[in-house]
């Protein structure tokens, strides 16, 4: 007799229509494969992680009292980015977004970041470790200084390569709309990044060894409990084949630069969280109305 086929995962839809009929451990599963990427999406909106968490545990229990609304009419996931994007569109400023950071403050710390040099009292792991976060704090820092909803389609198509129908879809307006302001997005990017970066052209001046004495002082950096390089992240799921950085122009060299960026992981207490609200009645009761 022929081998039984092993079984396979529910898909993510699947277990969306399992956690539809009342299936709590689908309903689980569905928040642990999207809350990173929600996570992910909040983090690079706001920036500083606390808030991002505070505003991913909002957009999770959106999704998740309003599944019902699913048609199936889109992945599942772009519906859920919809949503998210919708939420952080519109909701209340936080706390970074409140030092209305602009390219021209960028030039600025740039500027004073030039006559610092690299400290001498570290090791090379630790030199090493506070490179890394100096880049991902200019780089994500960088991002509040696009308009939110420049910000969005910069996120959504130059970080995570959504195609333009699909970030039209997750943002609610038509493709030539979301291609314009990804447009935008790259411009204001690329007319500072490519002048200034030493990551991008190696004879920019501005290099991340040298923002550390400076960051430091300036208490945007804390040497002791980084923000972003030690942050939990995900295992990279394939390795990505990639041009050599001297062979691209600098629009590449800036999407390489912002899609080297950790896959950040969201804390495993949202998966909790949604227990307890199941546990609760709440979400029967939300998702019935």
């Amino acid at each position: 007799m022929p081998k039984k086929s092993e079984s396979t995962s529910p898909s993510l839809e699947n277990l969306v229509e399992m956690a539809k009929a009342g299936n709590k451990d689908a309903l689980e599963e569905v928040v642990r494969q999207i809350q990173d990427k929600i996570y992910g999406l909040a983090l690079r909106m706001l920036y500083l992680p606390a808030d991002a968490e505070d505003a991913s545990q909002e957009i999770l229990i959106k999704i998740i009292t309003h599944l019902d609304s699913f048609q199936n009419k889109s992945r599942f996931l772009t519906w859920a980015y919809r949503i998210a994007s919708n939420h952080l569109f519109n909701t209340r400023k936080r706390r970074a977004e409140k030092m209305n950071i602009s390219f021209e403050y960028f030039e600025q710390v740039v500027d004073k970041t030039w006559s610092y040099s690299k400290p001498g009292d570290l090791d090379e792991g630790e030199t090493r470790l506070l490179v890394k976060e100096v880049k991902l704090i200019c780089t994500n820092a960088m991002l509040l200084a696009l308009r939110r909803e420049i910000r969005l389609a910069f996120i959504i198509g130059e970080i995570y390569g959504a195609s333009s129908q699909e970030g039209a879809e997750i943002l609610d307006i038509t493709p030539d709309a979301f291609r314009q302001r990804l447009s935008r997005g790259r411009k204001q990017i690329r007319d500072y990044i490519a002048k200034r970066c030493g990551l991008v052209r190696s004879d920019n001046l501005c290099n991340c060894a040298q923002g550390i004495d400076y960051f430091t002082k300036a208490k945007v950096l804390d040497p002791h409990n980084p923000l972003f390089s030690t942050h939990k992240c995900n295992p990279p799921q394939k390795e990505l084949k990639s041009h050599p950085v001297h062979e691209l122009d600098d629009f590449g060299r800036i999407t390489a630069l912002f899609r080297s960026h950790p896959d950040y992981a969201a804390p495993e207490a949202f998966v909790g969280i949604v227990k307890q609200l199941v546990d609760s009645g709440r979400f029967e009761l939300l998702n019935n109305h």
